[in-house]
């Protein structure tokens, strides 16, 4: 490994509040030219991973009382294959489906939209929006969304199509986006915030430290890539994670594979009562609440932080939403594709022929759910010394504003080509024979691995282990 100071890594370990003078423990290596781009995503995922491996050391050394940091070693190509572990997935030789046909760049009247229609619900929203028939499908669809969009403007679109509880975004330059009023709203963010909310009992360390994250039970309420993989990442450092989702908003089994490593996933209904005592039971002995919906989603199961807070003294709840808690868009839905083609990376990465373009990797998601797991981790840390309920937050946009304003490019590699083979392994599990991309979080004596491939999507019984 090759090591030298990034500084994307240390802008990123200030916001978390770490002691700069840990991010020594980092070293660097790999192959040059990773996640081509012409913004630089590879100093973005290189930084978010060296983050949450860093705050994992950090725990550790807490949990076994202080003494020498474990070294932490962060390898370019381990990250650019993590980065879309989504398209090296195969399932018995299957490749997971991406993205659905209604799914994309359209014109309009006067500009480009992006819409995301991937789950059946969102398609319908959409379709109702534009006055569609339900009955069309596939091509005959997708041409009769091309006509009627060619008839009206972005903004148009985007209102509707929101209106109906549908996703769209009308497609802007970085100029425009900052003009935007929630354009405006993110740039007032930092890039996270991690806060003490309410008292809480210092956590005690355990009698066998074992993984960096061994004994933490995390309820992970989230859905699709970012708060997936920040869970995922727990599960990987020894966390017990059970994933948890209500039974009419089914997941696609296809994206639970790529993120349901190390954890186990179950259906619970809190609109009943016996699903509700059944989550009561499980907050009352958890560590870690972890949330992905929309701001305010939740709040009227008594899932807001405060609430949380209230009944669970020293949690420590991690909030993902896309657009963040402030501005006119906080309340709204959105996913990295529709961040990215709203804030202006899709003009950035526009192709020769002006067609709004994207990233190499949905690198917003990958790169906030490495954040929400180091947040989350140096939470826990804290919590070894000042005890306290802690609360982080993060937004796809901010991490979009930090990636297109604060992070430099760094030209540094080892000149070698990179080939995702030597990150990419295979096991044995419920689903069958899964090749997957190797965890890119290495921390001296911390696992390699996930100690079980995903299942079926709501397979498991809604208990702690």
């Amino acid at each position: 490994m090759i090591k030298r100071a990034t500084g994307a890594t240390g802008h990123a370990w200030a916001a978390l509040g770490g002691d700069p003078a840990l991010t020594a423990a980092v070293t660097y290596g790999g192959p040059g030219g990773t996640l081509p781009s012409r913004l630089p995503v590879r100093e973005l995922a290189r930084a978010t991973v060296a983050v949450a491996s860093l705050a994992a050391a950090e725990l550790a050394a807490a949990r076994r009382g202080g003494g020498r940091l474990p070294a932490v070693q962060v390898h370019d190509g381990a990250v650019a294959t993590a980065f879309v572990s989504e398209r090296h997935l195969r399932v018995d030789g299957r490749a997971a489906a991406t993205f659905a046909p209604l799914s994309r760049f359209w014109r309009t009247r006067d500009g480009w939209v992006r819409t995301h229609a991937n789950y059946p619900h969102h398609r319908a929203r959409l379709t109702e929006a534009l006055g569609l028939p339900r009955t069309d499908d596939g091509e005959a669809l997708v041409d009769r969304v091309t006509a009627e969009l060619a008839l009206r403007d972005a903004e148009e679109v985007q209102e509707t199509v929101n209106a109906a509880g549908g996703l769209a975004v009308a497609v802007r330059s970085a100029a425009e986006w900052a003009a935007h009023p929630q354009g405006a709203a993110v740039t007032r963010r930092p890039l996270l915030t991690l806060e003490r909310i309410a008292d809480g009992p210092l956590r005690t360390r355990p009698a066998d430290a074992g993984a960096p994250a061994e004994g933490l039970r995390v309820l992970d309420l989230t859905r699709v890539i970012a708060g997936p993989v920040a869970t995922r990442t727990l599960g990987l450092l020894g966390a017990d994670v059970l994933r948890l989702d209500p039974p009419n908003l089914p997941e696609s089994q296809d994206a639970h594979n790529d993120t349901g490593f190390g954890k186990r996933s179950a259906v619970l209904d809190l609109a009943h009562r016996a699903g509700r005592a059944a989550f009561e039971d499980l907050l009352a002995r958890a560590d870690v609440v972890v949330t992905g919906y929309r701001p305010g989603a939740l709040d009227r199961h008594g899932l807001s932080p405060e609430a949380l807070a209230e009944r669970r003294p020293g949690l420590v709840v991690g909030q993902l939403s896309a657009w963040g808690t402030d501005g006119p868009w906080g309340g709204r839905r959105g996913f990295d594709s529709l961040v990215q083609a709203a804030c202006g990376i899709a003009v950035t990465e526009a192709g020769p022929d002006g067609t709004p373009g994207a990233l190499p990797a949905q690198a917003l998601d990958h790169g906030t759910g490495y954040l929400l797991a180091a947040a989350v981790l140096r939470a826990v840390t804290e919590q070894h010394a000042t005890g306290g309920t802690r609360l982080a937050r993060l937004s796809l946009a901010r991490t979009a504003h930090w990636l297109t304003h604060d992070l430099p490019r760094d030209e540094s590699g080892s000149g070698g080509a990179y080939a995702p083979d030597a990150w990419l392994t295979e096991a044995d599990g419920p689903l069958g024979r899964v090749r997957y991309a190797r965890p890119p979080v290495h921390v001296e004596g911390a696992p390699r691995d996930w100690a079980r491939p995903p299942a079926g999507w709501g397979s498991d019984a809604p208990e702690w282990r």
